[in-house]
């Protein structure tokens, strides 16, 4: 048998160098282009499209205004923006928004609701204090009574949606800051923008968030890799795991992008705990969510990762359309991965 085998190896090096010669040249056509929104890069994929050259500057047209029109009403640094303009308006008086800015307002309100105040949109004033917001970029620890002051203009119950697309707060200093829900939906608004036009296989992202439909151009699921929490990731640095998508979305929350250094050392990032107002703080390095839509998995990998890994566990747990993984720091310094039960089933994980 051991002389057989040995026969039998430069026979199968060779079918398998001709599946591998076969499988590249079978790779279908792939169209790809980059843009700039919400303050970072997005990208679109389609395979297989039977675009002429102008069906194709017409699309990239269409998905880059699309994008804009999202800046337009949702934008927390665009001072015209209609988001901009609620949070400078007066209290009690109810401001009129479009249908879709009023969904995301209501999807974050829910979310609120059903995480126990782990998700916030109302952290405007505490993320501006800290100087991850719009108006400065110098981070500080802020005093405590400056911290308290902020913490009093904010809060979900001064806010509401009414039945005709209005929003209403009860309190003058509230300040909305969705911007984990609006690049999320940004996304899903890309792909929507695609399939309007008969386009089935794409993969679509604004920053972190993705969404992939169909296949890729090896006929396949689309292949996804979740960076490797590493302080300043950046392209070709190690990921943590790839994920196998199709009608899907992931988000990866984490700390390891969006900080700054203390007086004493420690890393004060840029997602919040609502509670107390102060940077979120426990052994969690990240969450990746897997989702129906870039909205939900964006503001429930923020969640989670708010709520860290055993109050996160138990929360992704009890959402039959979505699956995490999270990624731990042990004491020496090792990532230990913990993905939750329906993980691996939608993602093709593997550890």
């Amino acid at each position: 048998m051991r002389t057989r085998g040995i026969r039998q190896a430069p026979l199968l090096i060779a079918l398998l160098a001709l599946s591998a010669t076969l499988a590249a040249a079978a790779d279908l056509p792939l169209l790809t282009w980059e843009g700039q929104t919400m303050g970072c890069t997005y990208i679109v994929k389609i395979v297989d499209a039977p675009l002429s050259p102008t069906q194709v500057e017409a699309l990239k047209t269409e998905v880059d205004q699309r994008l804009k029109e999202v800046n337009r009403q949702m934008s927390h640094y665009q001072p015209d923006s209609d988001l901009s303009r609620f949070n400078l308006a007066p209290a009690k008086v109810p401001f009129k928004v479009t249908p879709e800015f009023a969904r995301v307002v209501r999807q974050a309100l829910e979310l609120n609701r059903l995480s126990g105040g782990a998700f916030d949109p109302t952290l405007g004033p505490v993320i501006d204090l800290w100087g991850f917001g719009s108006q400065t970029d110098s981070h500080l620890v802020p005093s405590e009574a400056g911290l308290r002051k902020a913490m009093q203009k904010t809060g979900c119950q001064h806010l509401s949606v009414t039945v005709d697309n209005e929003l209403v707060k009860d309190i003058p200093e509230l300040r909305l800051n969705p911007s984990s829900l609006v690049k999320g939906f940004g996304s899903d608004e890309m792909a929507r923008v695609l399939r309007a036009h008969g386009l089935t296989n794409l993969y679509v992202a604004i920053s972190g968030d993705v969404f992939a439909s169909g296949h890729n151009p090896k006929g396949r699921k689309w292949q996804v890799g979740i960076s490797a929490p590493l302080l300043k990731w950046v392209p070709g640095d190690p990921v943590a795991a790839v994920v196998s998508l199709s009608g899907q979305a992931v988000s990866t929350s984490g700390d390891n992008e969006k900080f700054f250094m203390d007086a004493e050392g420690r890393r004060r990032g840029h997602i919040f705990n609502p509670r107390t107002g102060q940077p979120v703080e426990h052994n969690l390095a990240s969450v990746s969510v897997v989702a129906d839509s870039c909205m939900a998995s964006s503001s429930l990998a923020t969640t989670l990762f708010v709520l860290g890994p055993e109050d996160g566990s138990r929360f992704i747990e009890s959402r039959t359309n979505a699956a995490a993984l999270f990624i731990v720091r042990e004491p020496d310094g090792n990532m230990r991965r913990i993905p939750s039960s329906r993980f691996a089933a939608m993602t093709g994980y593997q550890p």
